[in-house]
């Protein structure tokens, strides 16, 4: 069953999460009103500690200054070594929703299970060589997987096109077990290949680079939110 906090978040076709890993960071609170009037429907917040990713992006503070102006629920992955230390705090900046990865996880279900009790949505992120069978004993207990269709670290990378068949094996492994889960695609995402993404299953839309590079970030997202 989806907890009740998922409520919140509506059931839609699918969502659009832009990924403000590629706003601009001079000016973010603009970019934050703009996904406001968007028909964004999350807000996606990397978190990257430099260990677990060779980049650094930003912690609490950025994310409480985020919340103070979003509209939009916060969809916060968290590309770190040992996501446990910090969920509370995680929680208490502003995010509804916490994504930590399978390959920094060494007791993963103990680390669900502390989300949801934080209130929150709990999901796993998958590296691009890590298989979706690997989720088979915890599929169950999960409100969200993403699937990683680039290596972490980095925006603008090129999109991995192995997605489309972890996205069908992921289909597969839940049908029976969670048909309601979130299946949330992040790395190059863009027009040319939301369609196919959505028609193969996945559910939620990150969109960085295709929001944030465009002339018209709002028009690109609702872009992406048009396409069936």
């Amino acid at each position: 069953m989806i907890p009740e906090i998922l409520c919140k978040f509506g059931r839609m076709n699918h969502l659009i999460s832009p990924s403000i890993l590629t706003a601009n960071f001079a000016n973010l609170q603009k970019d934050i009103d703009m996904l406001n009037q968007s028909q964004a429907d999350w807000i996606h917040v990397d978190v990257m500690d430099g260990v677990f990713v060779p980049n650094i992006s930003f912690g609490f503070a950025v994310i409480k200054a985020i919340k103070q102006f979003a509209q939009k629920p916060l969809d916060v992955h968290l590309m770190i070594v040992d996501p446990d230390r910090y969920l509370e705090e995680f929680k208490n900046a502003g995010a509804d929703g916490i994504t930590v990865h399978y390959e920094a996880c060494t007791h993963l279900n103990r680390t669900i299970n502390k989300i949801k009790e934080l209130g929150c949505r709990a999901g796993v992120a998958l590296n691009p060589h890590t298989p979706v069978a690997l989720l088979d004993d915890i599929i169950a207990d999960l409100d969200l997987v993403l699937i990683m269709s680039v290596n972490p670290g980095f925006g603008a990378q090129k999109f991995l096109s192995n997605t489309y068949k972890k996205i069908a094996d992921l289909k597969k492994l839940c049908a029976l077990r969670n048909p309601e889960l979130y299946i949330e695609i992040d790395g190059g995402v863009d027009a040319g290949n939301a369609a196919q993404l959505i028609n193969t299953g996945a559910n939620v839309l990150v969109a960085g680079n295709a929001v944030f590079s465009a002339n018209d970030p709002s028009a690109a997202v609702a872009t992406l939110k048009s396409i069936v």
